[in-house]
């Protein structure tokens, strides 16, 4: 309809001369008496063409003629919204429409032809993934989920770094671990990886090598044997959370490969990189920042930004029409530098978008906690998950934009009830199934020949109207890479259902208006389960 009105309007300023600097846009208007669609380019309009702009709605409105079967009226409001109304009958198309595609429904072509990397999660395999990891794991698959839903084709990757000095202290803890379980005294290292995990890998080595390792250096048997199950713990919690990853980027490659020395080299050759004090810099106050940064420390040892650089400068000649990295809070200070650094490359940064998730803190009765010390000290995303399920973990870091700071409520995390709103959702979905394993429809669709004039009553009328806003959802909240805003719009469908079936029994005496109801009641619970796969949560048939 946005489409259609917005051809009518463009047609109707061309009759009049004026070409509209920007496609018309709308809304959908605060007061629902003021109609279903409301523009305001009248308004902005009245600058470009010293009218008034009431005027020029006015005028606008005389011109539409718009098709009296989808359009029950237009109206210019205030100083010159012009403000659109719509019959039932194009609602009520539109609801066949939606019973007819089902499961599809809500898919779109948005992003056909468009390839798109989304880079979440990258932790190092130096421990168990943390309650803060699984934020960022989750908003990526998310994200993904939303890109593939509006025709993009996307691509998942993990970039790790299994080389340099963290890899070398975990090699090592593993190693003072081995040689405690064989009896030996041994100094542990305050600064050295502290988990019972550690411990673990330890009595595997023992278990399989008995103590034929004394000798062996710490980057050898163990930091491989570390590497090899922390990676296999990882990908393991991260299937239990519905996301498969099925490209792995290693940053030890860019320096196997030469790549890094490139980035180097070419800085240089443009004289953005210099030395001073024995290390390395790039000369970003050159691009508009504050200050130079290093990007090669005085002992040969890259700085974060450095490897950043070159893996972005990779991700680019592998083809991406839009490269997308899912970051923690502690990448604000280096991402800037990355940028700018790509932009001075000669490449397009603006085809990189980062997107920057806050903490998590983890609540009970208000107050903060720990939920246990079983691995390492710090809460996992396996403890979570053990505490409340895959769903909710999933459900409770969507909920909230990722710019702001999240308080997971374990209390409220575990009730069932209506207070827990993943449990308000999937109690929805749940008791479509009944209502429809009730009237024998629970494994098929809708039933063929349904009328849909005859669901005219505000809560059927209300239900239809928000369930035709799913398509448009899915595309801006694609779009603007904000997931929370589709939990919040499926809080919303589940609130009309429930209003619904209170007030119109679905199974009636009235054989029409009962498969009517029926087709309403298929065409939810199908909006409801596309919405749940896109968040990634599942769709329970009963509870």
């Amino acid at each position: 309809m946005k489409a259609y009105l917005r051809e009518k309007i463009t047609a109707a300023l061309a009759a009049t001369g004026i070409t509209p600097a920007s496609p018309v846009s709308f809304e959908k208007p605060r007061q629902a008496g003021h109609g279903d669609l409301t523009t305001n380019i009248a308004m902005l309009l009245a600058k470009q063409t010293g009218r008034k702009s009431r005027e020029l709605a006015a005028e606008i409105v005389a011109r539409l003629d718009p098709d009296p079967s989808l359009v029950a009226a237009v109206e210019v409001a205030g100083p010159g919204f012009i403000n659109f109304s719509f019959t039932g009958n194009y609602y009520l198309r539109q609801l066949e429409e939606l019973v007819r595609t089902g499961d599809s429904y809500g898919r779109s072509a948005l992003g056909k032809g468009r390839k798109v990397q989304v880079e979440f999660v990258s932790a190092n395999p130096t421990g168990p993934l943390t309650v803060g990891h699984g934020r960022g794991a989750v908003f990526g698959d998310t994200i993904a989920r939303m890109l593939e839903w509006t025709g993009h084709e996307v691509e998942r990757e993990y970039y790790f770094n299994n080389a340099g000095r963290q890899m070398r202290i975990l090699g090592d803890s593993v190693r003072h671990r081995y040689l405690e379980l064989l009896g030996d005294k041994v100094e542990f290292p305050d600064d050295y990886y502290q988990g019972e995990y550690i411990r673990d890998i330890a009595r595997h080595l023992v278990e399989s090598d008995g103590d034929r390792l004394r000798a062996e250096p710490a980057e050898g048997k163990f930091k491989e044997q570390a590497e090899t199950e922390i990676f296999a713990d990882i990908k393991k919690t991260l299937g239990a959370l519905g996301i498969v990853f099925r490209s792995f980027y290693n940053e030890n490659w860019l320096y196997e490969q030469g790549k890094i020395a490139e980035v180097v080299a070419e800085l240089r050759a443009k004289g953005l990189a210099y030395d001073s004090e024995g290390a390395v810099w790039f000369r970003t106050s050159a691009l508009g920042l504050e200050k130079d940064k290093v990007i090669v420390k005085s002992t040969g040892e890259p700085t974060y930004r450095l490897p950043d650089i070159a893996y972005h400068r990779e991700k680019f000649r592998r083809g991406y029409d839009l490269m997308i990295d899912v970051f923690g809070a502690d990448h604000i200070a280096t991402f800037p530098d990355v940028l700018a650094a790509l932009k001075a490359l000669g490449l397009d940064e603006r085809r990189v978008t980062v997107l920057i998730h806050q903490f998590v803190t983890i609540l009970q009765d208000g107050e903060v906690v720990k939920m246990s010390t079983r691995k390492a000290n710090f809460i996992t995303l396996d403890e979570l998950m053990d505490e409340v399920g895959a769903d909710v973990v999933r459900y409770f870091f969507l909920m909230r934009t990722i710019s702001s700071h999240l308080n997971f409520d374990l209390g409220l995390a575990k009730k069932q009830s209506d207070e827990n709103p993943v449990y308000y959702l999937q109690y929805a979905y749940a008791r479509i199934c009944s209502i429809l394993r009730y009237a024998g429809e629970e494994s098929t669709g809708a039933a063929p020949g349904f009328d849909p004039a005859l669901l005219s009553s505000g809560a059927e009328t209300d239900l239809i109207k928000t369930l035709l806003l799913f398509p448009e959802t899915v595309e801006s909240c694609a779009l603007a890479y904000e997931p929370h805003r589709l939990a919040d719009f499926l809080q919303g469908v589940a609130t009309q259902f429930h209003r619904f079936y209170h007030e119109c029994r679905v199974v009636t005496d009235d054989a029409p208006l009962t498969r009517s109801r029926l087709a309403l009641s298929h065409a939810t619970r199908s909006v409801l389960r596309n919405g749940f796969e896109i968040l990634g949560i599942s769709a329970p048939n009963q509870m």
